[in-house]
Parts: C-alpha cells; structure tokens; sequence
C-alpha cells in the first residue's frame, strides 16, 4: 500500500436531514450520500469517523485510518467493540491485487469445561469469554498494509480515553442494563461508572485505565525503535507486551484472584490469522467476505446463490414475493450453516461444499413460491457423505436460546485505490461485562450460546482452546477486479441477513449506496435457536414496509412480527458509481453511524 501528504483538503460530512435542500417529495433517503475525492470513512460513531479520516489526512492509508477508527471505537462505543475483543477485516490491496481476510478472534481459555457452567455463566461474568483477538489483529493488519506507526494511530482514541469525550445516550443505556455486574468488580466501577451510577447522556467521561492500557502499548513501539529496531520489530514488541508481557500478567492476575480460568498461557498462545476470503460471483460482481470462523460471511454467500436463479429484479423492492424468497433463502443458509461450521483447526470445514453454486441451484428447489417452509433439516447429503445428520439430545428449554450480540462496523477507501471493510465486536453487549484489572478491557464472550452450540455432541460447542463462532461478515465487492463496495454492518444474528438484503438492494435493484443502507428490510429470529431444526421462525418486518407485503408474508404462511421502522441492523457501505467514477459514502440512521471524506 502506498502514502502520500495531502495539502489542500475538503471535508464532506454527513449532512443531518434537516439541511439536505431536496425536496421532501423528492427523497428516497434520509440523509444525503458523502462524496470523497481522496479518501472515505463510514463508521458507527461521528467520533470514530473522524479519527480515521484524520490518519488519512495525514497520508496515511486506509488500515492506518482502520486501526484509528477501531481504537477510537473502543473508547466511544466500548459496549460494542474494542481491544478485548474480536473481528473480522476483509482487505483490498491495491499493490497485490488481491483480496484477504484476517481472523482477529481468540479462543476459549484452556480450562473451559462448558458442562460445568450454566447457559448464564457462559453468557456473562467471570466464566465467560475468550482470549482477546481484536489487538492482535490491530497490530498484524498495521505491519502488513499500513505505513503509521502504533502512537500515531492510537493518538485520537488515547485523547479522548484520558481527557474525556460526550458519552452518548445508547453508551449510558448499556451501563445501566449492566449495573449489577458492573458494581461487582471495583475494575468495572473504576472504568464506566460516577459514584456508583451509570453517567448521564452527553456528561464528559473519561476511560483512564484504558488510555493506561494504550499508552503502555504505545511505549512498547517507541521504546524498541529507539533501540534501533524496525518497524516490525517495534510493533511485535507491542504485540508482545499485551500477550506476554505485564498486560497480560495483569490479566492473568485478575482471573487467578477472582477464581477465573485466563491464564498466561491462554494469551501467549494467541495468533491472528490470515485466510483466505470467501466467495462467490453473483450477476457479474465478485463478493468477498470472511470464512471460518465467522458463519457470517458464508450465509451471505450461500444466500446470494440460493436467489440467483431467481428474478429478483422483477419481482419488485419490498415485494411479498421478493420477501418471501429472501426469507426462504435465509432458512436454507442458516440451517446449513450451523450444522456445520465452527474452529476449521479443531474440525474439516466444508467451505468448498457449503459455496458450491451446483449445491446451490439444488437446494434453491425447496424454495416454493407458494408457501414458506418451516426452519429445515440441514442438507441431508452432508459435505462428503449421504449420512442424513442426526438431531440433537433434549436439554432444558431455558439452555436452548441464544444471547444476542453488540457490534460495530466500518468501510474505509483511500486515495491510493486501497479499501477496508471491518467488523469488530464484544460479543454481547460490553462482551463478559468484566473489566479486566487496571487494563480497562472487557473480553468478548463469545462462550455464549448462539456463538456457541447448546448441544454437547455439536461440533461447535464450547471447548477449552476452540474459538467460538461469531456471525460477522464485512464484504468487499470487485467488478472487472477493481473494488466498488465496501460494506458491513452490526447486528448479530442479522448480519448477514441485513447485509444480503442491501447488497440485492444495490445488485439487483441499483439503489444508490444511502438509499440502499436505508429502505427498510426483515430479519428471521428463531426459537429456541438456528441450531435445532423445526425451530419456530418469525419474520420481524420493519413497520414502513408496504401494508401489502406484511399481509402478502401472511398469505404466504409466514409468523410475522412487525418492528420498529429503523430496528434491524445499521449498515456502513461505501460504493462507487460505475457511470462517473465517484466514490459516495452512506452511513446507517438506525442507529450513531457517521461518513465523512475528503
């Protein structure tokens, strides 16, 4: 990836409604798509946005701006994402060509005995979680692609970690649905809450223990270059201090008094890892996205084949009968997905079968036009076997559901023809809601049930040293082998769901990028989870759907739960307007999400 110094510069920043000029009859979005000449972030947070843009600014590149953006997240959003946690990166590189997937995801501590926890302890507390991924991802995506150093790219998260930001209401919120666990542990008192209480919305906070955690990150790099070390060297020294070094004996420290399971060991053995991406070619446009461990990635892969042989176009946007094959489409994927997939080093994964476009085009033939089918059997030919699979042993109801997930999510393009589109996560909300000692941190807990399978003789259940499942999928879009859309979302089980959706949205029906993130979609819920076939299946529409297609859904034989009419998913998407050439920035109203460019 290159650099360069840019000199006079613009900023376009997301224009709030009330200041776009069109007329309202004339809108078909709330807000108005950012255009960038030399660089694009769309983020979930303005504060987040801005420090990316900020590293592109300075010429840097679109992983330096990526790192400043997932760091800053950590600070503003941390509910949602930040260095004790997880994440999936998919990556252009304009000096390769190529396309990759880096797995920022870690495991489950080695002394996990899942049997011996119950579905909450699992969820939530000092028995839940995994080894954090997301630093290490931070600092191998630095090395290999970006051109800043570590104390540059963290500079904006660690000023407002230590002399405060406006905490915003969807933060404060978080804390208060927290508050018990939070007052537990004088680490998590420390870090989120003001005497005892969750602080008020837009109040002045600070994240002290957090900066603390960066600046001894950042010391790492700069000691080791004064040694004469490379920038390598300098940033394997940071790596190795958060796994090896006194971070992670801090870590260890906090687990061992508090009868946790973390050790030493746990975090040493750590590795970020790069796949290969998944993908598919759909309508002629190549889709890039992640693999195992993310189910994400592949159910929007199997989605998109499933409706190829479908004429999606015209069957309408929002139609009963464009509904009912997207969520006919969703049942297939999911029901194949989750019979399979989980830690490709602990079990085969039959990514090739799962993707297959032959497989595809056979199972799409359960998809009748006329009716909706109950959640299905997994494809009973099986990746190398006509083995039909087997149902799970009953366990209690309560152990069956699955605990929903907090994420964020970021595209970023560059003026060097480089692009990012990354999902970061802590799991659940505020992932184990334990803050992890003086480090500031709380860990993904990725132990949950949903993350993980309920069922003891499922390939995914919760092990020691396996890393759990998670759902995101951050997408990159090729036409002709140049990138043209960067996309993700937040969501949990919906990811993948809602990014299939805006990609049909962009695909098939040419929405520009913020009409696109913004029309109103589904999403499918099942219970007690997507493991279990015949699992009760509801449709959740967003309420600004057409009457027609609600009852239409209905008709159809179709459950069907009407939402909020901006409640699923909040998409970030940067895309390229194939007529002019121009790149165009949207950013999801649903929920903080910001896109500036310059």
């Amino acid at each position: 990836m290159r650099t360069s110094r840019t000199t006079c510069l613009v900023i376009t920043v997301a224009l709030s409604f009330a200041t776009w000029s069109l007329n309202a009859q004339e809108r078909k979005a709330g807000r108005p798509a950012v255009p960038g000449t030399h660089g694009l972030v769309s983020a979930g947070h303005p504060l987040a946005a801005t420090a990316g843009l900020r590293m592109l600014l300075a010429g840097g590149n679109a992983i330096d701006a990526s790192i400043a953006t997932l760091a800053t997240l950590n600070v503003v959003r941390p509910q949602m994402s930040g260095a004790g946690g997880n994440g999936f990166f998919t990556i252009y590189d304009s000096a390769t060509h190529q396309v990759y997937s880096l797995n920022a995801t870690g495991a489950a501590p080695a002394a996990l005995d899942a049997s011996k926890r119950t579905a909450d302890e699992l969820a939530k507390g000092i028995y839940a979680g995994v080894v954090p991924g997301l630093f290490g991802g931070w600092v191998v995506a630095l090395e290999r692609f970006g051109t800043m150093s570590l104390a540059e790219v963290l500079a904006p998260a660690i000023d407002y970690a230590e002399n405060g930001h406006p905490i915003e209401a969807s933060v404060v919120g978080a804390i208060e649905a927290e508050i018990d666990l939070f007052r537990k542990y004088d680490s998590s008192r420390r870090e989120f809450l003001l005497d005892g209480n969750a602080p008020s919305p837009n109040e002045s906070v600070r994240r002290s223990d957090l900066a603390g955690t960066f600046h001894k990150l950042v010391d790492a790099e700069q000691r080791a270059l004064k040694q004469g070390k490379s920038r390598s060297e300098a940033l394997q020294a940071a790596f190795d201090r958060f796994y090896k070094g006194d971070l992670a004996h801090e870590m260890a420290r906090f687990y061992e008094q508090n009868d946790g399971l973390f050790t030493l060991d746990d975090f040493a053995a750590y590795e970020p890892i790069w796949a290969e991406p998944v993908h598919t070619h759909y309508r002629g446009y190549d889709v890039y996205t992640t693999p195992t461990t993310s189910r994400g990635g592949l159910e929007v892969v199997l989605q998109l084949n499933l409706v190829e042989r479908f004429d999606i176009a015209s069957m309408g946007h929002n139609s009963p009968e464009t509904l009912h094959v997207i969520a006919e489409a969703i049942k297939l994927a999911k029901a194949d997905i989750y019979s399979v997939v989980a830690d490709p080093n602990k079990s085969e994964q039959p990514t090739d079968w799962l993707v297959s476009k032959a497989r595809a085009r056979t199972r799409s033939q359960s998809i009748d036009l006329g009716q909706a089918m109950a959640y299905p059997e997994p494809d009973a030919r099986g990746p190398a076997t006509n083995d039909a699979p087997q149902p799970y042993a009953a366990i209690a109801a309560d152990d069956e559901r699955s605990y929903p997930g907090s994420t964020d999510s970021f595209s970023i393009i560059d003026a060097f023809g480089n692009a990012v589109a990354c999902t970061p996560t802590h799991g659940s909300r505020f992932g184990t809601s334990v803050v992890v000692g003086r480090t500031g941190l709380t860990f993904n807990n990725g132990t949950r049930h949903g993350s993980t399978a309920p069922y003891p003789e499922h390939v995914n259940y919760a092990r020691g040293g396996q890393i759990p499942i998670l759902n995101n999928s951050p997408i990159l879009v090729m036409k002709d082998g140049e990138p043209i859309l960067a996309v993700g979302t937040p969501g949990g089980e919906t990811i993948g769901q809602t990014q299939f959706q805006v990609l049909l949205n962009i695909l098939d029906f040419e929405m520009p990028i913020q009409e696109a993130l913004e029309a109103a979609r589904i999403s499918l819920v099942a219970e007690p989870n997507f493991y279990r076939a015949g699992s009760k299946v509801m449709v959740r529409i967003e309420n600004r759907i057409d009457a027609s297609a609600v009852s239409g859904l209905k008709a159809l034989g179709h459950e069907v739960e009407l939402a909020d009419g901006w409640a699923l998913g909040s998409m970030q998407g940067i895309l390229k307007d194939l007529a002019t050439g121009a790149w165009l920035a949207g950013a999801d109203p649903r929920r903080g999400a910001y896109a500036v460019g310059y």
